[in-house]
């Protein structure tokens, strides 16, 4: 959004997306429709199609399968009675993305179109709509950004006050509806809580109202994703709607279905306990909301998804760069740090093969433990007494990048920062909160130029490559008493604005630097923080059996070069053996959490061989095409396979859970001994190969074969896993 200029606040929620390289020809991708009046957008599967009434209100009347499009104008009478941008006013019957109040308290809102342009957004045709309120000074925009190659829409609302006095109190504005056809639906969505994150639900969508929403600040609970099926359809292989927000902060997503059939489905910033005034000639504009559409299930959604992301949505610095694997101290040292100790282990790290070397939390001065120095971001000269660039440089020395641990939204009470300025921190008078942790309240200027002047100097002075950015509170007391009262509950919006504008300007100054999001684990694993950061933190849970089903439901909305998995001594289930450990962190983005000075020579050995073979993989894991063949919901196993983009390589990850008796229903149910692979060319011939395999073992079939007929299931026993490489033959 954009705000008078005196605030000097930038609200970072257009997250423009950079060029992907594809300009589409509008001309085929938004087609204008006379009788009646309106548009349809295509994408290379779906179709989606808006009209305008002899009353000048604006209709969805189609989403769907890009082959009914033709059908769809011509009944395009389908769903009377939801707009394109539904409001508070006239009946009932929907819910609103948009609620105002004008300054003589009339709540209802009225909208006229007014004109439509097709335009360019970086390089991708865009449907611009303008409407106005028949009587008050409210105009509102829609857009709908067009990327066919990856079947998604990207829809967000302008909304702007043209009067010359009286504020628009905006009560709700969410980026976009949608409105899908007259069907029984399931809806899939991800939810759990710390360190049991991203599990699958599933649910039938009865007649009402259903909502998933954060109003914690960060999305332990459940990250801004949906999927929605028809029943009828195959969960893998059916038509499928699907859809992500592109925000960090307090979001909800609604659906709402009526007793006839219609989908309602709407996505957006949660104004629970939030408003916003709108003041004479300013704006405010939403995050992005993406939609989609698939004919294949679940999986296209995935795949879909994790494409989009890869290709347009992370920052371009390191869009295509494999990301580095990772040594993190926390696990080891926690905050007892110190310059000889980080160096021990930056030697055997070295050795294993690790590229980036991280330093954890306790590096700052102040910082004993969890109560003390959050927010003093001041090198701890005790602990380093050469300072911090001459142990950088021992550390590049040895061949290594440097990446250092921050935490630069909270606050603790026991800290320089909140003895100096306590009224920084978010409060309500007469309430105490947390005694110990605070939220710094980046909504104020001060605050974040604190912050920026912090960390830049800290990036300025010391060749550090790589940033884990966490957010370990959520938020409470949601003060800010020193603001005019009618600012006082904007402050979660511009909180979050500050924040991206924060990060973004971090990003300008120090390009090269790598960001990973971290918020307790998976709380901020969504688009508005990825358009910034290169990778994310699904979890604090690093245990392997846990994290196979947590990378399963994460790979349902993101990359995998945007999953950062660590080995870790963690076993709170039973024991696991460090080659299972490693086998399941290559999932994603590899990170190595032990305290390694205390590793046997044949654990450094395993951790060498299997670092070694993570590298062979990398390529294919972290830009290659993820199928999820074997879910570990519906089995005690569990395998995903990776393809290249001309199907010349794949990798197969297959890992055992708990063991069945051999020949028990359970066994013959939920444990399949044929694997059948995706992705391959029918007619090529594949070299197949185990990773590890010292006999060298190989065979050779045809994409065909592994397709259709399949192979063995390649390991056997209880917390058991194996690596398969397949390999096009000439």
């Amino acid at each position: 959004m954009r705000i008078n200029s005196s605030l000097r606040i930038i609200i970072a929620f257009l997250l423009t997306l950079p060029l992907s390289g594809i300009c589409q020809v509008a001309g085929d991708i938004i087609i204008k429709t006379a009788n009646p009046q309106g548009w349809i957008l295509k994408t290379q599967s779906s179709a989606y199609q808006i009209i305008v009434t002899k009353e000048g209100v604006v209709k969805p009347v189609f989403y769907g399968p890009v082959e009914q499009a033709e059908f769809a104008q011509k009944n395009a009478r389908w769903y009377e009675g939801i707009e394109e941008v539904p409001v508070r006013g006239g009946l009932p019957f929907k819910t609103p993305m948009l609620e105002v109040v004008f300054s003589d308290q009339v709540r209802d809102a009225d909208l006229v179109f007014t004109n439509a342009e097709i335009i360019t957004v970086d390089g991708r045709p865009t449907l611009k709509i303008t409407q106005k309120d028949r009587f008050y000074p409210l105009e509102v925009v829609s857009f709908t950004r067009i990327l066919a190659e990856f079947d998604i829409l990207e829809k967000w609302t302008v909304v702007k006050n043209t009067g010359k006095k009286g504020n628009i109190k905006i009560d709700n504005l969410q980026s976009a509806s949608i409105v899908l056809p007259v069907d029984q639906y399931i809806l899939t969505h991800l939810a759990g809580k710390q360190k049991h994150e991203l599990q699958l639900q599933e649910t039938l969508l009865t007649p009402g109202l259903k909502t998933i929403q954060n109003k914690a600040f960060k999305a332990n609970f459940n990250p801004p994703w949906f999927l929605v099926r028809p029943q009828s359809a195959d969960a893998s292989t059916g038509p499928a709607y699907f859809g992500s927000l592109h925000y960090s902060g307090n979001w909800v997503l609604n659906f709402d279905r009526s007793y006839d059939g219609n989908l309602q489905i709407l996505g957006g910033i949660n104004f629970w306990d939030t408003a916003w005034n709108l003041k004479p000639g300013t704006t405010f504009e939403t995050p992005k909301f993406s939609v989609g559409f698939t004919q294949n299930g679940s999986e296209g959604a995935a795949q879909s998804l994790s494409a989009y992301v890869r290709k347009t949505i992370l920052p371009t610095t390191h869009r295509n760069d494999l990301r580095p694997i990772l040594y993190n101290s926390w696990f080891a040292t926690t905050y007892n740090v110190n310059e000889q100790q980080q160096l021990e282990l930056a030697k055997i790290a070295k050795e294993i093969g690790i590229e980036t070397f991280v330093l954890d939390d306790g590096w700052f001065k102040n910082r004993t433990d969890v109560n003390s120095g959050l927010g003093d971001w001041e090198p701890d000269k005790k602990e380093f007494p050469s300072g911090l660039p001459a142990f950088i440089k021992k550390i590049n020395d040895m061949g290594m990048q440097f990446g250092i641990w921050v935490e630069p939204e909270n606050v603790t009470v026991n800290s320089d920062l909140y003895r100096a300025h306590p009224n920084w921190a978010i409060n309500f008078p007469n309430r105490q909160g947390d005694a110990n942790r605070k939220i710094l309240n980046l909504a104020r200027e001060d605050v974040y130029q604190y912050l920026l002047k912090s960390l830049s100097k800290l990036l300025k002075e010391n060749n550090i490559s790589f940033v884990k950015w966490d957010q370990n509170k959520y938020l409470s007391e949601p003060g800010w008493p020193e603001a005019p009262a009618e600012q006082q509950r904007e402050m979660r919006i511009r909180h979050v604005a500050n924040l991206y504008r924060l990060v973004d300007e971090l990003k300008k100054q120090f390009p090269q630097v790598w960001f990973e999001s971290c918020a307790s684990g998976s709380g901020r694993i969504d688009l508005g923080m990825l358009s910034r950061m290169d990778q994310a933190w699904a979890s604090d849970n690093s245990n392997a059996i846990d994290r196979i089903f947590i990378h399963y439901g994460y790979l349902s909305l993101l990359p995998a070069n945007t999953l950062v998995s660590w080995v870790t001594h963690e076993d709170p289930h039973q024991p696991t053996s460090l080659e299972y450990k490693f086998d399941v962190s290559m999932n994603g983005v590899m990170g190595i959490g032990y305290d390694i000075t205390k590793w046997s020579d044949a654990e450094k050995e395993i951790a060498k061989r299997k670092i070694a073979e993570y590298k062979t993989v990398r390529p294919l894991v972290q830009q290659g095409t993820v199928y999820r063949l074997v879910s570990p919901m519906t089995s005690n196993r569990s395998a995903l396979q990776y393809v290249n983009e001309d199907a010349s390589s794949a990798v197969l990850m297959s890992y055992n859970l708990g063991a069945y008796m051999g020949g028990s229903q359970l066994y013959v149910r939920n444990t399949p001994n044929v694997i059948k692979l995706q992705g391959l060319k029918n007619d090529q011939q594949y070299k197949v190969q185990k990773l590890g395999d010292t006999q060298n073992q190989t065979a050779i079939y045809k994409g065909d074969f592994l397709m259709n007929v399949g192979m063995s299931w390649p390991v056997y026993g209880a917390n058991k896993s194996q690596i398969v490489l397949i390999k096009a033959v000439n």
